[in-house]
């Protein structure tokens, strides 16, 4: 029997205290853990499509069994085995019947990301802040003006429970629009925001979105109760949301909405988009309307979708108008689509997204009639924008500029989550958030699910 040398113990125990040290160390790096809680929809995943410093890598997932947090787990893996930058998260998976009181019982994380039925959501932001864990939640947070004073609550149980409750703005990481605000805040070439008329609002933001889709290099294959608008909520509610959120962070940055004195409504209309029933088995993979569905369904084939809507509203005395248009598939090379106008004493600053842009975000520099040296001002005003966005330029077209945008900002939708995720996260460290953020969340809300109220009044009349 051999002895080991005692400097060869030694050694070994002081490998072995350095490695456990090691492993602490990594774990308290790891300040923030994640929770998935009811993954129904794909945002979920793209949440954890790329890592971040100080996030454990272990995600706890809380679901009732079934294909929607299977397809959930489905797209993470895609993320761990893809050839470039490939994740390393390790998703450990509860699924049952009572899956939420299990979360709430086991706070196995702090923060629980949100995506997926929504009109479930409301509820489980209110239980789950109450727990006191912190909440990044998809769009919308409410989609109903009966729960918009639950969602209030939640906000002030989240600041006395000293928890952050965030929603995924992604649209606020799109390189067009980051420059149009950036743009308008340079009264030099832009002027002063007009206040516009219902007519001719000052801002109008149009979204055209898809059915049918390709996310992560497949086919989307879309929960059967994403057509259901009880669950998924009306166009008017969803997709909107993002635009609400543009009009008051563009128009009126770093600043506070006052929903109860700065907000008023003055048309709203809803329609539906149609869907034959063999357009519905190719994205949710299922064979016949489940029964939820019957009550939207006409002639025994055609599904009803009230996926779209138009909000006409003022803001602080400026006229704005938001719409959001649903169709099932976007023609070959296109995806969804963004227009968007801010109308300037000097100038307009104008995206568009049409087949003449290839179908990507364009922002122009539209002089209005009888404005001068633009040209001048452009020249002043770009070293400033240069500063924050290097690279940027702007090209003479004959309806005013073109804003020159180089490659490495064109991201696209799905890395913004990251963007977004990763703001929160600072915000996380930080202990806080800015001060206009959940003031204006919840003026966002009011202004949507109170233009659905007045949609559904104004169809009865």
């Amino acid at each position: 029997m051999k002895l080991v040398p005692a400097v060869s113990c030694l050694f070994m125990a002081t490998l072995f205290a350095a490695c456990q040290s090691s492993e602490k160390s990594e774990t308290s790096k790891a300040d923030f853990r994640l929770i998935t809680l009811d993954p129904g929809h794909f945002h979920s995943a793209l949440v954890q499509k790329t890592m971040y410093e100080g996030v454990d890598s272990t995600v706890h997932v809380y679901a009732p069994d079934g294909p929607d947090v299977q397809l959930h787990l489905d797209k993470i893996e895609g993320y761990n085995t893809r050839a470039d930058n490939p994740t390393h998260w390790k998703e450990s998976v509860y699924k049952g019947a009572d899956f939420l009181d299990k979360m709430l019982a086991e706070k196995s994380g702090n923060v629980v990301v949100m995506a997926g039925n929504n009109r479930l959501k409301t509820d489980y932001i209110q239980k789950t802040i109450g727990a006191g864990f912190n909440v990044l939640a998809d769009k919308p947070m409410v989609i109903s003006a009966s729960n918009f004073d639950q969602l209030k609550e939640s906000f002030a149980t989240a600041e006395k429970n000293k928890v952050l409750l965030y929603d995924i703005m992604t649209e606020r990481y799109e390189i067009s629009t980051m420059l149009q605000r950036a743009f308008s805040r340079q009264p030099e070439v832009f002027g002063t925001l007009e206040k516009g008329t219902p007519d001719k609002p000052a801002v109008t933001k149009e979204s055209v979105h898809h059915f049918y889709k390709n996310v992560s290099g497949s086919i989307l294959t879309r929960p059967a109760w994403f057509m259901d608008v009880a669950q998924q909520g009306e166009g008017i509610v969803d997709v909107t949301t993002h635009l609400v959120d543009l009009v008051q962070w563009e128009c009126f940055p770093d600043q506070t909405i006052d929903y109860q004195k700065d907000i008023s409504l003055t048309s709203a209309r809803r329609w539906t988009t149609d869907m034959s029933l063999n357009q519905f088995k190719a994205i949710t993979k299922q064979n016949a309307f489940p029964d939820y569905l019957k009550k939207d369904v006409v002639k025994d084939s055609i599904l009803r979708v009230y996926s779209n809507g138009e909000i006409n509203y003022r803001l602080r005395g400026v006229h704005a108008k938001v719409s959001v248009t649903w169709a099932y598939k976007a023609p070959e090379g296109a995806g969804d689509t963004h227009y968007s106008i801010m109308r300037g004493t000097k100038a307009n600053l104008i995206i568009r997204q049409g087949a003449e842009q290839n179908y990507k975000p364009t922002l122009y520099i539209e002089p209005i009639a009888g404005s001068k040296d633009t040209d001048i001002a452009l020249k002043a005003v770009l070293p400033k924008i240069q500063q924050e966005f290097p690279g940027v330029d702007v090209k003479k077209i004959t309806s005013g500029w073109e804003v020159i945008i180089p490659e490495k900002y064109k991201e696209g939708h799905e890395a913004h989550f990251g963007r977004v995720a990763q703001k929160y996260i600072d915000y996380l460290k930080a202990g806080k958030m800015p001060a206009w953020e959940v003031p204006n969340m919840i003026a966002k809300y009011y202004t949507t699910t109170q233009a659905l109220e007045l949609a559904k009044g104004e169809r009865a009349k």
